[in-house]
C-alpha cells in the first residue's frame, strides 16, 4: 500500500490560516476523513485490497486494486465491481449521517454537538453531488453502467458533470458576494480542479475508442 500527500493541502492550510478559519477546515478534515474511512472500511468488507492512501485538501482519498474475477463477473449490462463500487461510494457519506444522527439522539443542545451535526451534514451533502469523481457522482455512474454499459455511463456522467458544476459555480457566486467567505471559494475551485481534470481523461478515453473503432473499419475493410 501507498501512502501519499497531496501538496495542494498546505495552500488550503494557509489560506484557512490567515483568514482565521483554520479550526472550521480542521474539524470538517477530521470528520472528511472518518468519512473515508468508511469508504477504507466498505472495501475491506468487500475484499478489496487498498492500492493507494492520499491526503487531499477535502479529506483522504481511498484507491482499491480491482481483481480480474470481479470484471468477469456479469451483472445486468455490467460486472461485479460495480456493486462493489457503488457499495463502498455509499458508505461515505453513510458514515456521517450516522454521526450526524447518533449526535442528534443524544439531545444535547450544544454549540459542540451543532458544529458536529452541521460539519457531518455539509461533508455529506457535498460528497453526494452529481458529480464524478465525488461520491454522488460515483454512485450514480455505477447505476447508470449497470442500467446502460459502461460506454454510455461514461457519457451520461461526463454530461450530468458539466450541467451541475455550471448550476453549483451560479449558486455559489451569489453566496460569494453575499458572505465573502473564502471556504466557498476554495471549494468552487477545488469542484472545478476535479472537473476539468476527468474531462481531461473522458476525451482521452473518447480519442482512443475512436481511434480502436477505425482501426477495426480499416481492417475489416482490408478483409473484405
Amino acid at each position: 500500500m501507498i501512502f501519499r500527500i497531496d501538496l495542494k493541502i498546505f495552500i488550503f492550510l494557509i489560506l484557512f490560516y490567515f483568514t482565521r478559519q483554520i479550526g472550521i477546515y480542521s474539524i470538517i478534515m477530521l470528520f472528511a476523513i472518518i468519512h473515508e474511512c468508511g469508504h477504507l472500511l466498505a472495501g475491506i468488507v468487500l475484499n478489496m485490497k487498498v492500492k493507494r492512501l492520499t491526503l487531499m485538501p477535502m479529506g483522504l482519498s481511498v484507491e482499491f486494486a480491482l481483481k480480474t474475477e470481479d470484471y468477469n463477473e456479469k451483472i445486468l449490462k455490467a460486472n461485479k465491481i460495480e456493486i462493489k463500487r457503488l457499495v463502498v461510494a455509499i458508505a461515505g457519506p453513510l458514515v456521517n449521517l450516522l454521526i450526524m444522527f447518533i449526535v442528534i439522539l443524544i439531545g444535547k443542545d450544544t454549540a459542540f454537538n451543532m458544529v458536529i451535526i452541521y460539519s457531518n451534514l455539509l461533508i455529506a451533502l457535498f460528497n453526494l453531488l452529481p458529480i464524478y469523481p465525488l461520491d454522488g457522482g460515483r454512485i450514480l455512474k455505477s447505476i447508470l453502467s449497470l442500467l446502460c454499459n459502461k460506454q454510455k455511463a461514461n457519457i451520461y456522467m461526463n454530461k450530468i458533470s458539466n450541467i451541475i458544476l455550471f448550476i453549483i459555480t451560479f449558486v455559489f457566486s451569489l453566496l460569494i458576494y453575499y458572505y465573502k467567505n473564502i471556504g466557498i471559494v476554495l471549494i468552487t475551485i477545488y469542484l472545478w480542479y476535479i472537473v476539468l481534470k476527468e474531462n481531461r481523461i473522458y476525451n482521452m478515453k473518447l480519442r482512443i475508442h475512436k481511434l480502436i473503432m477505425n482501426k477495426n473499419s480499416e481492417y475489416n475493410a482490408w478483409k473484405r
